[in-house]
């Protein structure tokens, strides 16, 4: 009864430029910490080997020290690992495995399949059928092969292919690699081990993506697992578990804040945020000076707290009460002032966000006045 792991785009060496560097350096060594967590959960279940399918590195160009940090990576499990490349790291005539090799940096228990074919571990009980990718991109099914494909009588028949199968996938997935659909069937796989979809899903009941083992992304997509998977024997439908494996949880939340209660609401969440957390807020609604500078408070208490946040305040208005421009002495010229950003609000443009960004900073100094007078 052949055990496994299956994994997929494991993207090493991504990088996330739309966070801070801090967050950013942070998030980029987490797909390392990923990779190790994947080796000692293969060594506790005792699988007889780790399926990667695809996308192992984010890009052909990662320096040479990253190549041999994904490789280190490894040792937690003495193998087989059985990878191949994806669209990001396509088999090119010369590419980031062919470095990897060139600088002898691959372990022996690494299997790296780079051309199509069979690969048969007859003491483990299965046959590896590989469909690697040798370019970026191809409109041709790289997995049609399976179904004419001998293996050994008496040994799983497992597939490794990285791309989209037809009919079933979003349109905005990284590759249009096609893969037809009921493959597994037509070419009698006991498991179809997929890579390219970023998020676990299981397409029929020998066909899985195992999704990226560390989110990086905001979707609600499974993304953050592995696949243990055991195949009874040859024909026999295989037991297929997600598992938990993740540092990070990313969401998004698209907030309006119209009353009081709203933002109590806000901030109560924000309150049981974990430090694993990686948020990205969307505000709209309005609140009143009070209700800003409590909010402000609360995004500063949970920007430490959280391993990062990012914050949109493009459709959130600051609404002076009357008795926020009465409390702040805002009268004459100074009342002047506040009206007209309040005014500058409407602009829809970089305006409109430093009008409102002057409208907080003024409305606390004028806050902090009143309190020491």
């Amino acid at each position: 009864m052949p055990r496994f792991l299956h994994t997929a785009d494991w993207q090493i060496g991504r990088q996330y430029g739309r966070f801070a560097p801090e967050d950013a350096a942070v998030l980029a060594e987490a797909r390392f910490a990923a990779v190790e967590r994947i080796a000692a959960l293969a060594a506790r279940e005792r699988v007889d080997a780790v399926l990667v399918a695809g996308d192992v590195f984010d890009a052909q160009t990662v320096s040479d020290r990253t190549i041999r940090r994904l490789f280190n990576a490894l040792q937690g499990y003495e193998g087989p690992w059985i990878l191949i490349p994806g669209n990001h790291d396509a088999a090119l005539a010369e590419s980031v495995w062919t470095r990897a090799q060139r600088l002898g940096a691959v372990p022996s228990g690494a299997h790296l399949l780079l051309e199509p074919g069979v690969r048969a571990f007859p003491e483990l009980g299965f046959a590896v059928l590989a469909a690697p990718l040798t370019r970026r991109q191809t409109h041709d099914d790289l997995t049609a092969w399976f179904d004419a494909a001998e293996t050994a009588e008496g040994l799983a028949r497992i597939g490794l292919a990285h791309g989209s199968v037809q009919g079933i996938l979003a349109e905005e997935i990284d590759s249009p690699n096609p893969i037809a659909a009921g493959r597994a069937r037509r070419a009698r796989l006991d498991y179809l081990a997929l890579g390219d979809w970023h998020g676990f899903k299981q397409v029929d009941e020998r066909t899985v993506y195992s999704g990226t083992p560390e989110p990086e992304r905001f979707r609600e997509n499974g993304s953050g697992q592995v696949v243990r998977v055991e195949v009874p024997g040859p024909g026999r439908t295989p037991v297929v578990e997600p598992l938990e494996i993740g540092q990070y949880r990313w969401i998004a939340w698209d907030e309006t804040l119209s009353v009081g209660s709203d933002l109590d609401l806000l901030v109560e969440r924000l309150d049981g945020l974990s430090h694993e957390t990686v948020l990205d807020l969307t505000l709209g609604g309005a609140l009143d000076l009070a209700g800003g500078r409590r909010l402000d408070q609360a995004l500063s208490e949970v920007q430490g707290r959280c391993r990062s946040l990012q914050v949109h305040r493009a459709g959130l208005r600051l609404e002076p009460t009357d008795e926020d421009m009465a409390a702040l002495r805002a009268d004459g010229y100074v009342g002047e002032v506040i009206a007209q950003l309040r005014l500058q609000q409407d602009a829809g443009d970089a305006a409109a966000d430093t009008a409102r960004e002057a409208l907080a900073i003024l409305a606390g100094l004028l806050g902090d006045q009143a309190e020491g007078s």
